[in-house]
């Protein structure tokens, strides 16, 4: 794992052509595709990935994201994540990840929820003590990490100084 209170940073990945659309730019589901791929290596990092759920029979599952677009991404542009766990308890992660080119500017970001679920009953369940101890620690580490102001505004929300349509 990175080092404390810093974001979680490993992620890289080059945009690659299925991932375009008609106008040569990255499609907006391809954003949200490369945002899950990032945070899939924060929670393979926790051991809370693919491996878990064959172990455990639990998994996290999705239920809420909001994604920014900010900068458009094209073939061959080297991306990478930084993920700072906002919130988690042992049932539930929130994840904001930026998505960042390679010269610095931030291309999207996405905030994410997800629950974690016993595949067997289907529904909600704590996660293992040994799985929440890793989660809280991160959660520790990233506890000082600056939160910026748009976190958990949603769709259309304005601050002073943001653009307006």
């Amino acid at each position: 794992m990175d080092e404390p209170q810093t974001p979680f940073s490993t992620y890289r990945t080059e945009v690659r052509t299925e991932w375009l659309d008609y106008n040569g730019h990255m499609h907006d589901a391809s954003y949200a595709v490369v945002l899950s791929d990032a945070n899939e290596t924060v929670f393979a990092a926790l051991g809370l990935s693919l491996d878990y759920r064959a172990s455990a029979g639990a998994s996290f599952y999705t239920v809420e994201c909001h994604l920014r677009y900010l900068a458009e991404c094209s073939l061959g542009d080297l991306l990478s994540a930084s993920t700072t766990m906002v919130a988690a308890d042992a049932k539930k992660i929130r994840l904001y990840t930026e998505l960042i080119h390679a010269d610095g500017r931030t291309a999207a970001t996405g905030d994410s929820l997800y629950l974690h679920v016993d595949t067997e009953l289907g529904a909600t369940a704590p996660m293992p003590a040994d799985r929440h101890r890793r989660v809280q620690d991160m959660l520790s580490a990233h506890a000082r990490l600056e939160r910026p102001a748009h976190l958990g505004l949603g769709v259309g929300a304005a601050r002073a100084g943001s653009v307006s349509t």
